[in-house]
């Protein structure tokens, strides 16, 4: 396979919504959980968001645990994985968490009509990989990463990049931890969000396992669609 294994990790309510209407991130699981995707983090080669997260939530995206960030280093590696954030228009704020925090390299991709003096700053704090023109071509992108030697990515959304990379077929597997509670709002981020796919083109899943997990339930999936 030509590209890195890619599996989406996502906790969302009980009515599919990520965040609150005003994009506001909202606690959905519980401390087991944050275990489970600390696990998950500390054991993939890369970490991936979009855009929209960034400016949303500002998440550091580091593995938590010292002591998986000890074990990471005892294997080799940085304590942290890759950190990439898709990014078409380099619209990143310089003093972003994910450049604050954590030791480890940082990515950046853009479109190549992305401002030059913006790509000018970004390099300073990150490698910025130019993959598409308009937007960032997720293909060409997940194709340049693996010949990095990142091998394994798990993306951490959010719904314009979840569907990005779902509608080019370029998922394994899927994690979704389902919380006890309602959000509601036509407006408010669900997990795929962007054109949607016709009633020929709807992807397909099967389920791997299903676990309770506090008062939530932890589905896990595998892609039956063909990756491209």
């Amino acid at each position: 396979m030509d590209r890195p294994f890619i599996f989406i990790n996502s906790a969302m309510s009980a009515d599919g919504k990520l965040s609150t209407k005003e994009k506001k991130q909202v606690r959905i699981s519980g401390k087991l959980d944050f275990e489970r995707v600390d696990e998950l983090r500390a054991h993939a080669d890369a970490i991936m968001v979009g855009i929209g997260t960034v400016l949303s939530d500002d998440p550091s995206l580091t593995v938590k645990s010292p002591e998986r960030r000890e074990a990471r280093k005892a294997a080799g590696k940085c304590e942290n994985p890759v950190r990439i954030i898709v990014d078409s228009s380099a619209r990143t704020p310089i003093d972003a968490d994910i450049f604050k925090k954590g030791e480890g390299l940082r990515i950046i991709a853009v479109s190549t009509s992305a401002p030059a003096e913006k790509i000018e700053k970004m390099n300073e704090k990150a490698l910025v990989i130019k993959a598409g023109t308009e937007k960032v071509d997720l293909p060409e992108l997940v194709r340049k990463l693996k010949e990095m030697e990142i091998n394994t990515i798990m993306v951490e959304g959010g719904a314009t990049l979840n569907w990005g990379m779902l509608s080019a077929g370029l998922v394994d597997e899927i994690y979704t931890f389902v919380g006890n509670l309602i959000i509601g709002g036509a407006t408010a981020p669900t997990f795929t969000d962007g054109e949607g796919f016709s009633e020929a083109e709807i992807l397909k899943l099967e389920l791997l396992s299903a676990e309770k997990i506090e008062d939530g339930i932890l589905l896990r999936w595998k892609v039956k669609g063909e990756t491209k």
